[in-house]
């Protein structure tokens, strides 16, 4: 009888969620995960485990600045950003997510658990409520329904 590998046929079923969620973050960290299965570098996954997350905020962090760096945001808009209280309930909603986001990072790294319900909720809002994966957006849509315009 052959053996299945059940974690790659785990992986695999949630990345064809991902892509029929059109969540392509998922489905290609699913399929990175399956291909270092397959290519037998299971000696990765502690070190994936240990600074992943770190290394994910990391990028997303450089992606988010991008806009400063390259000097489209100059720092004659962000002092602006503390001119009107649309302009500073958005920093506050922003602390705000920020603040949650490392509450959610420290329940995630000490219950790993936590992050199938997450990816399967994600899947779940972006495949049922056409919801979008990004942590930035979130902060948005929060900030969108305090203005009254979510």
């Amino acid at each position: 009888m052959i053996g299945f590998d059940v974690p790659a046929l785990l992986l695999l079923l949630l990345a064809a969620l991902g892509v029929i969620s059109k969540n392509m973050t998922i489905t290609i960290a699913m399929l990175v995960l399956v291909l270092l299965r397959v290519l037998q570098l299971h000696k990765w996954f502690p070190y994936i485990e240990k600074h992943g997350i770190t290394v994910g905020i990391v990028i997303l962090t450089i992606g988010v600045m991008t806009p400063i760096a390259s000097g489209r945001i100059t720092l004659h808009e962000i002092a602006r950003s503390f001119t009107n209280w649309q302009s500073l309930l958005a920093v506050v909603v922003g602390i705000l997510v920020a603040y949650l986001g490392s509450r959610g990072v420290a329940l995630m790294t000490a219950n790993p658990m936590i992050v199938t319900g997450i990816l399967v909720g994600t899947i779940l809002g972006v495949a049922l409520f056409k919801g979008v994966p990004v942590g930035p957006l979130i902060a948005a849509g929060i900030l969108a329904m305090l203005l009254g315009k979510g």
